[in-house]
């Protein structure tokens, strides 16, 4: 049952959003606002159920909680998901009409793009409430938080190779990485001018062919990335993709992506530590994309977002540190991090609605 689901992982409010003269199917999962409003992207994907689709939508806004808690933002987790394929069903008035629902909620959610989504399709979504962050430059956004994203990836991929002694040095490294994507394409750009070598897979032959001209990546295909011969295993793509099934084909000594829930359970976390495999936890990892959006409500600056960003290798750092002095997977560490931040200071926060006059854009240029 729906609600049995929600309870048992802890959200406060689930919204289901629908408008069927423009087919809009929609979620909306606010999980803890202990912290601040809700923050979190909106993911456009057909689905094969709704059940899976709420699925989805419940476990990413929680990790939304945790990415946020990790990241020292003041802010909640929640998610977004339409049910719908980006490839033909995108409309201005499919996002408009989700955009009004955004707005119902009076800033205890604010959204940006995801999966599926980008800075136009946003603009869309602005035309109807301010709880937009992520908006492109010409509307006084920071713009695509793609690059970010990676660009914290890189820093937690240095972490894990200083924690295996390696220093930061990506030199004679192998990456294989999942998903060639916003992001799965800047960390391989960012991996190649740092002397890595990368084999990456994508469902997408436009994407595989554009990675190849423009970066000199080797393809292989999407099937058989957990079998590549690889220092590193980067997933970019869905969640879920670590399972009993393809964790024993990993040849990899190092596990540091950007996709979130990588894990198809917890108690896969368990399994890599015994397997002596390093995992960077997905929400640490790949939160750059997050701190950049948030940094639009306070007033953007690339210099600030990239200089939190690279705190990341030290978040990282502190986590191995904790895994290593108590035996636990390195999961587990970050979400006691996270659990404590929210329990102390959720204790001091009352009232978490947002004046959307507290989003400071910066003036479009001329």
């Amino acid at each position: 049952m729906p609600f049995d689901l929600i309870q048992e992982m802890g959200h406060e409010q689930v919204v289901f959003c629908s408008n069927p003269s423009i087919g809009l199917r929609a979620i909306i999962a606010i999980h803890n606002t202990s912290l601040g409003p809700a923050l979190g992207g909106t993911r456009m994907y057909p689905y094969p159920t709704e059940e899976e689709a709420l699925k989805d939508v419940l476990r990413l806004s929680k990790g939304m909680t945790y990415k946020s808690a990790a990241s020292g933002l003041n802010f909640g987790g929640g998610k977004a998901v339409i049910l719908a394929d980006p490839k033909k069903d995108k409309s201005e008035s499919l996002f408009r009409a989700f955009g009004a629902y955004v707005n119902r909620l009076n800033g205890q959610f604010i959204t940006g793009e995801d999966v599926g989504m980008d800075v136009h399709d946003m603009e869309y979504i602005f035309m109807e409430t301010d709880y937009v962050v992520g908006l492109s430059k010409s509307h006084g956004g920071s713009g695509d938080p793609s690059p970010m994203t990676a660009y914290g990836v890189l820093q937690g991929i240095f972490a894990c190779l200083d924690q295996r002694g390696h220093g930061k040095n990506l030199k004679d490294i192998t990456v294989a990485l999942q998903g060639l994507g916003h992001v799965g394409y800047w960390l391989s750009r960012y991996l190649k001018e740092h002397g890595a070598k990368v084999i990456a897979c994508d469902v997408d032959t436009s994407l595989c062919e554009k990675a190849v001209s423009e970066l000199g990546v080797e393809i292989v295909d999407p099937q058989k990335i957990y079998d590549v011969e690889c220092d590193i295993f980067s997933p970019c793509a869905m969640g879920g993709i670590l399972n009993e099934h393809t964790l024993p084909r990993l040849k990899a000594k190092i596990i540091a992506g950007s996709a979130n829930n990588q894990l198809s359970s917890d108690d896969l976390g368990k399994q890599i530590l015994e397997r002596n495999i390093l995992y960077a936890p997905d929400y640490v990892i790949n939160s750059g994309g997050l701190i950049n959006v948030a940094l639009e409500i306070e007033g953007y600056s690339e210099y600030r977002a990239k200089l939190l960003t690279k705190n990341i290798y030290h978040h990282l750092k502190r986590i191995f540190e904790i895994s290593k002095k108590q035996k636990l997977c390195p999961q587990l560490s970050a979400n006691q991090l996270a659990e404590e931040r929210i329990r102390n200071l959720g204790n001091i926060r009352r009232s978490h609605r947002l004046n959307p006059d507290r989003i400071r854009r910066e003036n479009p240029k001329d």
